[in-house]
């Protein structure tokens, strides 16, 4: 059996569910800026009580372990090694593009490929490409956007864009053969729910002791660092 609690605060969205087996059985979340530090842990005692469980039931801890905000991903990964540690339960983690792209495909049902978004500031986006199958396509990466350089996106095939990095280069996105796009897309709590379950099946976790977000930019800035 697996009751999991799912947490997502890479964006501005702060978003907590509970699922059974895969099913989402309660959910909280609220959109109204980086407000984590505030509701984060009374989002996870209210939707463990309206589930009638207690943290004790709780058997995973999943959390969107970015890219995206440095503060929104700090606050929530602290909050998921936090409780996995003190409840001694596995940890799982799910890359928030994924998460995305599992909203957008319940609403497009085209055979296409799926783009989401996370600004990034200015034409900088952090992105994916990924199949209707959630397999990755084109690995996560920080992309600058600008018109002539949009060859990350050239896959020969329809591709779907969404996300809140999306609308401010959706002209440029326009001149994509085949582009289509999806507005109001923030990853949330709800949307983890099957894909963790789906990795607590495989036993896909973290070592909670070491485990960190994915910050992204912070990696390619220590990469270049190093060469």
């Amino acid at each position: 059996m697996s009751l999991i609690l799912n947490i997502e605060t890479s964006t501005t969205l702060c978003s907590v569910s509970l699922a059974k087996e895969g099913k989402l059985i309660a959910s909280k979340e609220v959109n109204e800026g980086y407000t984590h530090a505030e509701n984060l842990h009374v989002f996870i005692e209210e939707v463990i009580a309206k589930a009638g469980s207690t943290v004790k039931d709780l058997n995973v801890i999943a959390v969107g372990s970015g890219p995206g905000s440095y503060t929104g991903l700090r606050i929530g990964v602290s909050a998921a090694k936090g409780l996995a540690y003190a409840l001694q339960i596995p940890l799982i983690a799910v890359n928030t593009l994924q998460t995305m792209t599992a909203m957008a495909i319940l609403q497009n049902k085209a055979d296409v490929l799926f783009c989401p978004m996370l600004d990034a500031r200015r034409m900088e986006v952090y992105t994916a490409i990924f199949d209707r199958s959630l397999n990755t396509v084109k690995a996560t990466s920080a992309q600058i956007l600008s018109e002539g350089e949009l060859n990350f996106f050239d896959t020969g095939k329809p591709i779907c864009f969404f996300g809140d990095g999306m609308p401010k280069c959706k002209e440029l996105l326009k001149s994509i053969q085949q582009a289509s796009f999806i507005d109001n897309i923030v990853p949330s709590a709800a949307a983890l729910a099957e894909i963790s379950y789906q990795k607590f099946k495989k036993e896909q976790f973290e070592d909670v002791a070491y485990f960190e977000p994915f910050y992204l930019k912070d990696f390619l800035v220590n990469s270049k660092t190093t060469k």
